[in-house]
């Protein structure tokens, strides 16, 4: 009889799980285009803080033409190759920026105790942080990435193979992914820290900034450390240096290349557990 119970329980709780994933998606659907309809009443306020934004990530490209005005090659890579990089970056974070980029808001959300409006709503805290105040704006960063990765696939003369292709659309949507997770990662982190978003976004914007680079420029230890501690390297490194044809960092084999989508799960799930740590450790402000 126990067995009997214990196997209808688990399709019960499958069930649950899934019913509250498409609960969080739906309630994140709706707050986002609340904020859309929201940022659409002053199309021309859009459309120039879209511009700023678009201008301001560009000047990151910009300091990396002013070095090769410079050297011919930076870390044994040319410019196109470098511009491969960047785009890729700059794409996936830029998608994990606009989708999940209000997580880093929590810490002041718990200090001032707003959290608690959160909290007696029927739907997921989860999709309404990361749905508070989504920003539009952020497709500046998308257009500014699509646009770099656009010009290094057009110069770079790359011997394209049906995993090639198949790679780079994978290459993106699992980078956005695996930078996602970190955003809801550290989210987990400010409930216990408060006043953690800096400490996030040295994880978020400043790894998104060192995976611009190639990997022969930074030390063993911090490529080891970005491969199997924190693994951002999937999300642009691995998977950008097979379709160039480059040697791997750390004498990795070539079927690294395509875990992406393994790791960006195996992220979201360490995520989800530090999300639900840190929202059971909640204790509100005390006022």
């Amino acid at each position: 009889m126990a067995e009997a119970v214990e196997t209808v329980a688990e399709p019960v709780v499958v069930f649950e799980s899934r019913s509250r994933l498409v609960e969080g998606v739906r309630a994140y659907g709706l707050i986002a285009a609340m904020w859309l309809r929201s940022t659409m009443a002053y199309r021309a306020s859009f459309v120039m803080t879209a511009f700023g934004n678009f201008a301001v990530t560009a000047f990151d490209f910009v300091a990396i033409l002013l070095m090769f005005s410079h050297v011919d090659v930076l870390g044994g890579y040319t410019l196109p190759e470098i511009a491969l990089l960047y785009g890729a970056s700059g794409t996936a974070f830029g998608l994990a920026d606009l989708t999940m980029g209000s997580m880093d808001r929590l810490g002041r959300r718990v200090r001032d105790g707003t959290l608690d409006t959160l909290l007696v709503r029927p739907v997921p805290v989860l999709a309404q942080v990361a749905a508070d105040r989504f920003a539009l704006r952020r497709l500046g960063r998308i257009t500014q990435g699509l646009l770099v990765l656009g010009y290094a696939l057009v110069t770079l003369d790359i011997e394209w193979t049906v995993l090639k292709v198949l790679l780079m659309p994978l290459m993106l949507l699992s980078g956005a992914a695996i930078f996602a997770a970190v955003f809801a990662a550290g989210a987990g982190f400010q409930f216990f820290a408060q006043d953690a978003a800096e400490v996030q976004s040295s994880f978020t914007y400043g790894g998104s900034t060192m995976l611009q680079y190639p990997p022969t420029v930074f030390a063993k230890d911090l490529v080891r450390g970005v491969t199997f501690v924190v693994p951002l390297a999937f999300v642009n490194w691995l998977p950008a240096l097979y379709v160039l044809d480059r040697e791997y960092p750390l004498g990795l084999p070539h079927w690294v290349a395509f875990l992406p989508p393994l790791v960006a799960a195996a992220c979201w799930v360490a995520a989800g557990l530090a999300w639900r740590a840190g929202l059971r450790a909640y204790r509100s402000t005390g006022s």
